[in-house]
């Protein structure tokens, strides 16, 4: 019973391996079939040489939303964004849009007060110190002239006294009169010194007290808001990568977001190294939208780039091309991804055919006739993404294969 069970279970698994075998081979059998009966004519016309490439969406214009001005003045080189509103977000002029760290100038004006406080001390305390050394050299001044008036009546008394008290009597006036004369410089020089004195803590104050309110106006600038009405646009760093909540804004271009104009628009795209020669500003686009491809929109290649750059992650060459986009629809947005076709040139009046249907033998190039069974060999002219030139070998209306039929091996070759 095992083996009558092992055999039957043997040819059961065979018959099923067979059926999978034919079914397959029916399967890509008519397939080819398929593909070899599809054929295409010979058309006529204007040949269009195009160039696709993917862009996105930039407003030609637009209005920066700036970080506090004067962050340079008080020392703060960099700042984070810790809260931004969503990108795309409406906004009205002087409506809140963003707001940076205050941890660090926060702190540096808890600085600039301590320091403060320090100078208007010492502000203080000089001002009573000088008023107190000048009231004393007052004081002395005044007793010396009251001692230079005393000398003086001495001497009028001393007319009547013998010659030793008269001299006497002349040399005290004199030596009091030269007291009062260095006492008198003496005042003016603590005078001078007292305001120069004063002038230079004055100073040390006043600056102290503009550095704060400066670093004070700086502060109210960390609360971002927009310039004008529009939509709110995240600016991109060198990278690419859009600057949100937590990028760094610098002091010497603190740019948070932007305003863009969306009446005019321009895609900006990148061609390849070996499509570049034939991009020439002027051109003619066709411009869709991948997030609405029933619209379709026309432009025209404004700039093209000199130099190529590195694509990321990739040895490729491209250039920058910037194309303006003529039609305003406000359905467009900034950094919509776009197809942009760009007629590079047009050749007028020849016949053309899929490239599909052309194929190739070491030198050769030839079609599949419909109904002739014949190899025609064909000469051919330039190509587009999708079309080829014929130009010799074939006429308008001729029909050939796309793929080749059947028994093609035994076709003959009709030379040219």
């Amino acid at each position: 019973m095992a083996l009558i069970s092992n055999g039957r279970r043997f040819w059961v698994i065979l018959t099923l391996i067979i059926i999978v075998i034919v079914g397959s081979a029916f399967y890509f059998t008519r397939g080819a079939r398929s593909d070899s009966s599809i054929t295409a004519k010979v058309a006529f016309g204007n040949f269009k040489i195009d160039v696709t490439t993917s862009g996105e969406l930039e407003a030609k214009n637009s209005e920066n939303i700036m970080g506090p001005a004067g962050m340079r003045e008080v020392r703060i080189w960099q700042v984070q964004i810790s809260d931004i509103v969503p990108e795309g977000t409406l906004v009205d002029s002087g409506q809140y849009v963003a707001s940076l760290d205050r941890s660090e100038i926060t702190n540096r004006m808890k600085d600039l007060e301590s320091e403060l406080e320090k100078l208007e001390s010492q502000y203080i305390k000089t001002k009573l110190d000088t008023s107190m050394d000048m009231r004393a050299a007052r004081e002395e001044l005044i007793n010396l002239r009251y001692a230079l008036e005393e000398r003086k009546i001495t001497v009028e008394q001393s007319i009547y006294e013998p010659p030793a008290t008269q001299r006497q009597a002349a040399i005290d006036l004199e030596k009091a009169q030269r007291s009062f004369d260095q006492a008198q410089k003496n005042y003016k020089l603590k005078s001078d010194k007292a305001n120069a004195n004063m002038q230079e803590v004055s100073a040390s104050y006043t600056q102290a007290q503009r550095r704060l309110e400066q670093i004070r106006e700086v502060l109210q600038g960390f609360t971002v808001t927009a310039p004008k009405s529009g939509m709110v646009i995240y600016k991109r760093n060198w990278d690419g990568s859009k600057m949100g909540i937590g990028a760094t804004v610098g002091s010497w271009e603190n740019v948070v977001a932007t305003l863009p104009n969306l009446k005019e628009m321009i895609s900006k795209t990148y061609v390849n190294e070996i499509d570049i020669s034939k991009i020439k500003t002027g051109q003619q686009v066709q411009i869709s939208v991948d997030a609405f491809p029933e619209r379709k929109y026309t432009g025209v290649v404004k700039e093209v780039a000199n130099i190529g750059e590195q694509m990321r992650s990739s040895n490729a060459k491209v250039f920058e091309v910037v194309i303006n986009v003529h039609e305003y629809d406000s359905i467009l947005r900034p950094a919509m991804t776009t197809k942009n076709i760009i007629n590079t040139s047009t050749v007028p009046n020849v016949l053309y055919l899929p490239i599909e249907c052309v194929h190739n033998s070491d030198s050769l190039s030839y079609v599949y006739l419909v109904g002739k069974k014949v190899k025609q060999q064909i000469r051919t002219g330039l190509t587009n993404e999708n079309q080829i030139i014929i130009k010799e070998g074939l006429k308008e209306g001729d029909e050939v294969y796309m793929a080749p039929p059947e028994d093609a091996i035994d076709w003959k070759l009709l030379k040219l």
